[in-house]
């Protein structure tokens, strides 16, 4: 019989992108994407062509400017992920027996009518044990996207958390250990650092002496191998935390200016020039931290543009 942790750890045995520290929520977000389906109780497989249009906007809106245009890599690559033992294929026989590196192109997994989905252990296991969904969902969560970002990927998808494991089985805190080790003392160093207050707009409200809406947001992100220390921090609120992690916005790695995506686009009454318009920070100097050694580092701040930025960047 095949355990809770024998499934959870199969989750853990898919593989992140080649080159280490490169953001690429590709296989993540197909496995949220897999999850919703099973919680609605759809078929195991499905037709890569049925689910294209929903991966492609899934990673428009959390992926990099890239992400999009290889969108189908992962339906292919699941399979050899796991010892083979996660996902299943389903096509002409031909076709899966093309080396594995050999990925089909788009046209190819569409026009051949390609299906994918979890092995029939794994999708067993996840049907007929309450709360078991819910933990992969949170492991692969917590293990690929920040934070900011958690609640906006499960209304995406219309993923139900509601429930968890029987907190007796002992894989209901796996999700919590999957975690990388955080510094408790990340964020407090980070908020003086920059006088508590927000970098780009100077948000600094207080409650009972105590900063409210402001955050320590890692530039190069803590789930991609970001460290700790105040070089890769920045002092955000809440609003410019979430839209620094969807891409709205970056840092030059230079000259240290806010530099907004041409597709963060806000309405004609809030255009560049209006006072109390978001766009207002664009080309602006970033409000800069106490001492000279707790600036930003160019490497995390070109991790950033190129993992996490959507591009291209509006004209200054």
């Amino acid at each position: 019989m095949t355990s809770n942790q024998d499934i959870l750890s199969l989750f853990e045995k898919v593989r992140r992108a080649q080159r280490q520290g490169q953001y690429a929520p590709h296989k993540p977000l197909l496995i949220l994407l897999a999850l919703a389906r099973l919680q609605r109780g759809e078929p195991r497989l499905v037709k890569y062509q049925d689910i294209d249009l929903q991966l492609k906007e899934l990673l428009r809106s959390f992926g990099p400017s890239s992400a999009p245009s290889s969108r189908h890599y992962p339906f292919w690559h699941l399979r050899t992920d796991a010892d083979g033992s996660l996902w299943d294929l389903q096509a002409d026989a031909g076709l899966l027996d093309r080396p594995p590196a050999a990925t089909p192109n788009l046209g190819e997994l569409k026009d051949k009518q390609v299906h994918g989905g979890f092995s029939a252990k794994v999708d067993t296991a996840l049907r007929q044990t309450p709360g078991l969904i819910q933990t992969v969902v949170r492991t692969v969560l917590a293990s690929a996207f920040p934070e900011t970002l958690h609640e906006d990927i499960i209304a995406s998808l219309g993923l139900d958390l509601s429930q968890s494991l029987n907190s007796q089985e002992g894989p209901a805190v796996y999700d919590l250990a999957v975690r990388r080790r955080r510094n408790p003392a990340f964020r407090e160093r980070v908020l003086l650092a920059y006088e508590y207050r927000c970098c780009v707009c100077g948000f600094d409200l207080k409650v009972c002496h105590l900063p409210a809406g402001l955050e320590a947001a890692h530039i190069h992100w803590h789930t991609n191998g970001g460290p700790d220390v105040e070089t890769n921090g920045l002092a955000l609120c809440a609003l410019h935390h979430k839209l620094f992690d969807l891409g709205a916005f970056t840092i030059e790695p230079t000259e240290l200016r806010v530099i907004y995506s041409q597709h963060a686009i806000a309405s004609r009454q809030q255009h560049q020039q209006t006072p109390n318009s978001e766009l207002r920070h664009h080309g602006v100097s970033l409000k800069s931290p106490q001492a000279i050694h707790q600036r930003p580092a160019p490497e995390h701040l070109s991790w950033n543009l190129r993992n996490v930025f959507k591009g291209p960047a509006r004209p200054i």
